[in-house]
């Protein structure tokens, strides 16, 4: 497995601070490998190991552990000496009340114990610990692989060849680093349908009590094999009101889209009036955290490649740390606007420059910006299109850009 320096460099400065470091993303995209690497630079720094306790509440090895008393005792016999300890709790929200026993660890331990939780769902970090622990925590998302750390995973020279290939098995089957090691695409796509079951029973349809578990796929299957899309709950309503005999309620509509993103299975962006400079409620974008998973349920769509490059730039520029947003024009949309240390970067994304139809269109949507902040056009073509200061990248090239 590949140090995942882009995540550790941000959390490593709170590796000895009073500050409990929450790590959140969808499941398997690699939050207890994170864990185990910070075990390890840990170790590097010559804390003994008596000192780490580490549990993964996944395995059956601590399944008799479903309380936060069960818990408190546990810890409790293994704090034996005053040297400081290390704790690291995996997919904790199958404790219950796990937040009290937390609570109880920080005035009770003090700087003596450094805390480290993941889970797979956002409310980890909303309720009861954002009430105990408002302002003692530090939250981290971790995400599937980008298309860098694959080809360092895979151990790819830059070959143009090759790395087109790779791509394209990217686009298709996602950046859950496990499916990786995975040989045939059938057993790929046995493990991320796996994944996705998981994800939709153990923490959507058990966590928030879905009883019209038939509604509720529907609406997923949707959503997750139309990514890039730009949704209102009324133009949901009114496709489900079409194309399902029973329809859907708004509200239910609003609750199940939140529910997803609360799973990390997909994510809800807003659109940013450029001219007005607000957000606008009501309409919104969705991306999907990992493209395989939509490729699971989309056994009779046609593929939609500017849909999917899309995405994957969404992914990438979140994971590089941007705040991203849709930008609305009176023209038009900018795909994205990305914000980062108070600066904008613009961004256009197609498949192919094929005709001046399409170039008009993708460049001349930056006609009305009038700042001079760097405005990009991507696509998959080799050759640079770059016109009046506005940069254009092949979609490779530039998701392995240092």
């Amino acid at each position: 497995m590949i140090i995942r320096e882009n995540y550790l460099k941000l959390i490593r400065p709170f590796y000895d601070e009073d500050l409990i470091k929450v790590i959140t993303g969808i499941r398997r995209s690699g939050k207890s490998v994170i864990l185990k690497q910070i075990i390890n630079e840990v170790l590097e720094k010559g804390v003994k190991e008596e000192n780490i306790i580490y549990i993964n509440f996944e395995l059956t090895d601590y399944s008799y552990i479903k309380t936060s008393k069960e818990l408190d005792e546990y810890i409790k016999i293994r704090i034996v000496n005053s040297n400081k300890y290390y704790l690291f709790f995996d997919e904790i929200q199958y404790v219950k009340e796990w937040e009290k026993t937390i609570n109880s660890y920080k005035a009770k331990y003090g700087d003596k114990i450094s805390i480290f939780i993941t889970g797979s769902n956002s409310d980890l970090l909303s309720g009861e610990l954002s009430t105990l622990l408002s302002g003692r925590y530090v939250s981290f998302k971790i995400r599937p692989f980008s298309f860098k750390e694959v080809c360092e995973f895979k151990n790819y020279e830059l070959d143009k060849y090759k790395l087109e290939e790779q791509f394209n098995d990217y686009i298709k089957w996602g950046g859950l680093p496990q499916r990786f090691s995975l040989n045939d695409e059938v057993s790929v796509r046995t493990y991320l349908t796996d994944v996705y079951n998981s994800i939709v029973v153990k923490d959507i349809i058990n966590r928030f009590n879905i009883t019209d578990i038939d509604l509720f796929n529907r609406i997923a299957e949707y959503i997750v094999t139309t990514p890039s899309q730009t949704f209102s709950a009324e133009s949901l309503v009114k496709y489900f009101e079409l194309n399902d005999d029973r329809g859907v309620a708004k509200n239910t509509l609003y609750n199940y889209l939140e529910y997803m993103c609360k799973a990390h299975l997909i994510e809800k962006v807003d659109r940013y009036d450029v001219r007005g400079k607000r957000i606008l409620n009501g309409k919104y974008k969705y991306y999907l955290t990992d493209l395989g998973l939509g490729q699971v349920l989309n056994t009779s769509k046609r593929e939609q490649m500017g849909s999917y490059l899309e995405n994957i730039v969404y992914n990438e520029l979140v994971y590089r740390g941007y705040d991203v947003k849709v930008g609305n024009l009176d023209s038009g949309e900018i795909d994205f606007i990305a914000i980062k240390d108070g600066k904008k970067e613009y961004y256009q994304v197609c498949y192919y420059l094929l005709d001046d139809k399409i170039i008009d269109r993708e460049f001349g949507v930056y006609e009305n910006v009038k700042d001079n902040y760097p405005k990009y056009v991507l696509s998959m073509d080799k050759f640079d299109m770059s016109q009046d200061g506005i940069i254009h990248m092949n979609i490779i090239d530039w998701l392995l850009d240092k």
